[in-house]
């Protein structure tokens, strides 16, 4: 054989190689469970003096409003970047409740953190709550992003706004039942599903000042509410190459 078609050889070997090898047998990333069923191991509650607020029973947690004040329960990771969280939640009566993520201690004491919140509560409190995310910001204006409304906050501060269609019907959120939920973080695109619906979604383009991570925490809003979270799941995402102002 010829210099030439045993070069030619190699090459093409090679790219058979390159095409054909053997699969990155790297572990998958796994679903882990955040919570237990029996205690609140790994969760700590947030204002002091909130501790009473939680409590496990049934297999649930179980956030009950004991004043005027936001009540929180924080998973203990600190640096939650890309992630897809799920869980299960049901509001008793009425009541006003959420999933914060990405939050961060609120430096201007305004609130206990800021980050991005997904927000939950009964069915008829209307679409600023029910499947709308909300802003905790300490120092940029907190546009609405309402059920049913896909939002970009664009880098020179304004706003554009489209509509989810088909929206989440209201008939699809169970009333005093177990609903699912689903809030996918990457980046910084963020999307929340109520029982496999897209209730609404973001992306965060002003990138000097987006959470870039933060902590995971459920929230009670209101004295009175009471809500409970079970089969709390997490799946954390590895950061992909690419540019995060892209919407």
């Amino acid at each position: 054989m010829s210099t030439r078609s045993s070069c030619i050889a190699c090459g093409i070997l090679l790219l058979q190689t390159a095409c054909f090898s053997a699969p990155n047998h790297a572990t998958p990333p796994k679903w882990v469970d955040l919570f237990d069923g029996r205690t609140l191991a790994g969760w700590q509650s947030i204002p002091r003096g909130s501790q009473d607020d939680w409590s496990v029973r049934d297999g649930a947690i179980v956030g009950r409003g004991s004043g005027n004040r936001l009540s929180y329960l924080v998973w203990k990771e600190k640096d939650l970047a890309d992630f897809e969280l799920t869980l299960r939640y049901r509001i008793h009566g009425q009541g006003n409740s959420g999933i914060e993520i990405r939050a961060m201690p609120d430096p201007s004491g305004k609130r206990p953190f800021v980050g991005y919140h997904a927000d939950l509560g009964h069915v008829g409190i209307g679409p600023h709550i029910l499947g709308a995310w909300d802003f905790h910001f300490a120092q940029r204006h907190e546009p609405a992003c309402l059920r049913g409304t896909r939002l970009t906050l664009q880098p020179d501060g304004s706003l554009h706004r489209e509509t989810i269609q088909p929206p989440l019907p209201l008939s699809a959120v169970h009333r005093d039942h177990w609903n699912r939920v689903r809030i996918l973080a990457r980046g910084n695109q963020f999307e929340f599903f109520i029982n496999g619906k897209l209730a609404s979604a973001f992306c965060d383009q002003v990138t000097a000042r987006h959470f870039q991570k933060g902590r995971i925490g459920l929230q009670i809003h209101d004295a009175g509410t009471r809500v409970e979270f079970k089969d709390i799941r997490l799946l954390k995402i590895k950061a992909q190459n690419e540019k995060r102002t892209k919407n």
